[in-house]
């Protein structure tokens, strides 16, 4: 007999909750993926505090969406346009089948490459950049930020998802600077800006 799968972040078994917007309280489901690991609730909940409530009128790109909590939660609260971009082929299908449950007009779901695809948004054209990449994935996560950085404005954040903290030398080199910082459990959420907005 098999063993019941635990309950996942705040929410049912393969389930997290859309925190806060027009979708609140809408349950998104979790495959079971290698590396995919939704934002705790607690996280999610932090970082729409730091960045305010109301987002009508961001640009967004969640680079690795995975279940696409993140994401949808900057278009459930307003965002105008939010990009998920997901390698994986299954993954993609399960995020475009929510798109269209939910009529989320302002949200583009996207098979492929998330370092490709910030790579091809033109400089200073997003206002935020979602970084979750797979934990075991180190190799991802310079390039990620590189790319971020060089796709937010200059008054725009990128939000970054890691086993372990970055300082300000580390960010330095991929042209980002430290603004808010959370740990939970094993994850350190990093609220960042672009270096040229910190100097300025």
């Amino acid at each position: 007999m098999s063993k019941p799968h635990p309950a996942r972040h705040g929410g049912l078994p393969h389930q997290v909750r859309i925190i806060g917007g027009q979708w609140r309280r809408t349950l998104l489901p979790v495959a079971d993926r290698p590396g995919l690991r939704p934002t705790p609730d607690r996280v999610r909940e932090t970082l729409f505090n730091w960045l305010g409530q109301d987002m009508h009128g961001w640009r967004c790109v969640d680079a690795f969406a995975g279940s696409g909590a993140l994401g949808l939660e900057a278009a459930s609260r307003g965002a105008a346009q939010v990009l998920l971009v997901e390698q994986d082929a299954a993954l993609a299908r399960q995020l475009q089948a929510l798109k269209d449950r939910l009529q989320a007009q302002t949200v583009t779901v996207r098979r492929g490459d998330g370092v490709s695809a910030l790579a091809a948004c033109a400089g200073g054209s997003v206002d935020l950049v979602l970084l979750d990449p797979p934990f075991d994935a180190q190799a991802l996560f310079a390039p990620a930020l590189a790319a971020a950085a060089r796709a937010v404005c200059a008054d725009g954040f990128v939000y970054l998802e890691a086993p372990v903290a970055w300082d300000a030398a580390a960010l330095a080199e991929v042209g980002l600077a430290p603004h808010r910082h959370l740990k939970a459990g094993a994850v350190h959420a990093h609220l960042l800006v672009p270096l040229r907005a910190a100097c300025a």
